[in-house]
């Protein structure tokens, strides 16, 4: 009885990043069941935040590879845009080392809320990007630049919603392509984390054992569970991430009142 004790926490975060990431592969929102399950298992929230960023990364490089071929910019402006996607993810990985743990815990229902308006208001990003927009002007691009920074910088602090926002980014750039904006979206999505993942790994703020059960999870929750996530009506995936987001906000509201 002992032992199932011990190793239900275990297999409840298992489970969890399974789930993620099937969602991920499919609708996105993912962090909003892996990295509460972390803060379930007892993890303090920073620790949790860093422990799920590294452990679901691996699902970013996955994508990435899969991407390869596709980026939708001009070369200078590639690079460009990776250059700030890796300031922005160290200035928001530092922020939060320095932010203190009990600070960190109320901004958590805060953040989740704000990650949940994000994936809901998702369709309607959506068409925004199926208008047709003009090439923005170059005092327009600087703006837009400052934009992406901002987005940067909350990838490396939390990173709920970070794919949605930078979605818009694009077609606030004037790109119209999905396919090349779902690539690019994943470069900049790995760079943001990977960067906050080298910072959080080097701080000692990822707790291996749980980041190296997350990986597998995750791993096989893209490969597997993508396939029968994909049978249930996308309508249905979509409002059940949305409701496990704001119970998930509501659950953390309340416990740090």
């Amino acid at each position: 009885m002992e032992v199932i004790t011990l190793a239900l926490p275990w297999l409840l975060l298992f489970l969890a990043s399974v789930m993620s990431g099937a969602l991920n592969g499919v609708a996105g929102g993912g962090s909003f069941i892996s990295f509460p399950a972390l803060i379930f298992a007892g993890l303090p929230p920073i620790n949790a935040n860093a422990t799920n960023n590294t452990g679901t990364w691996v699902g970013y490089l996955a994508s990435l590879y899969a991407y390869r071929e596709d980026r939708g910019v001009r070369s200078q402006e590639f690079w460009r845009l990776i250059f700030i996607s890796l300031v922005g993810g160290v200035i928001g990985s530092l922020l939060l080392l320095k932010t203190p743990q009990a600070v960190f815990a109320k901004l958590v229902p805060y953040l989740l809320l704000a990650a949940t308006a994000l994936f809901a208001l998702n369709p309607w990003f959506k068409k925004l990007q199926n208008k047709q927009i003009t090439r923005p002007s170059k005092v327009r691009m600087v703006a837009l630049r400052i934009f992406q920074l901002a987005i940067a910088i909350y990838g490396g602090f939390f990173g709920g919603g970070v794919g949605i926002l930078l979605l818009a980014l694009f077609g606030l750039m004037g790109m119209e392509d999905i396919h090349e904006m779902n690539a690019l979206k994943t470069v900049l999505s790995t760079c943001i984390n990977g960067i906050a993942m080298v910072t959080f790994i080097v701080s000692g703020a990822v707790l291996w054992p749980y980041a190296i059960l997350m990986s597998v999870g995750t791993l096989l929750g893209g490969y597997w569970g993508v396939y029968y996530v994909r049978k249930v009506d996308p309508k249905l995936v979509r409002w059940f991430v949305i409701a496990v987001g704001l119970g998930m906000a509501l659950y953390f509201f309340v416990k740090t009142q």
